[in-house]
């Protein structure tokens, strides 16, 4: 792979991780602290509309980042590329493990125990995503210098 695209590359997963990290931040501050105020009555509906709408936002973002940190750790491999996938791993087992699950629970009804473990485990993604976007202004550094 030329240098041009490699770094090409780089800074398109730096953008999209960019674009992640600081959705994730007004998810944890925002948006998820707001569903406490939607009000019983009208939440499993909040939620589930909430839910569909929410995967066009990051589903897309989501996949092409996989696959940008795949293609970074396959041509230019090291302990940037090999931490970042780390990182990502994280997010998305977070995402499946802990994340999807409350949703799918919120999704009938609110649970106040339910929506602070969401809270808080989101946490773990937030740190990923924002440790990632630090690893990839270093990649687009080393692939660029």
């Amino acid at each position: 792979m030329e240098i041009d695209d490699l770094n090409l590359l780089a800074r398109l997963h730096l953008a999209v991780t960019a674009y992640m990290t600081g959705l994730i931040w007004f998810v944890q501050v925002v948006h998820y602290p707001l569903f406490g105020a939607v009000g019983r009555e009208e939440f499993a509906r909040y939620e589930r509309w909430n839910t569909r709408i929410t995967l066009w936002v990051v589903g897309p973002p989501m996949l092409a980042e996989l696959g940008l940190a795949l293609a970074l750790v396959v041509l230019a491999p090291g302990a940037l590329t090999g931490c970042g996938l780390v990182a990502l791993g994280a997010v998305w087992a977070s995402t499946w493990l802990l994340q999807v699950p409350a949703h799918r629970r919120l999704e009938q009804g609110f649970d106040h125990a339910v929506h602070a473990r969401l809270v808080r485990t989101n946490w773990i993604r937030t740190a990923a995503w924002t440790t990632r976007v630090v690893i990839a202004v270093l990649v687009v550094g080393a692939v660029s210098g």
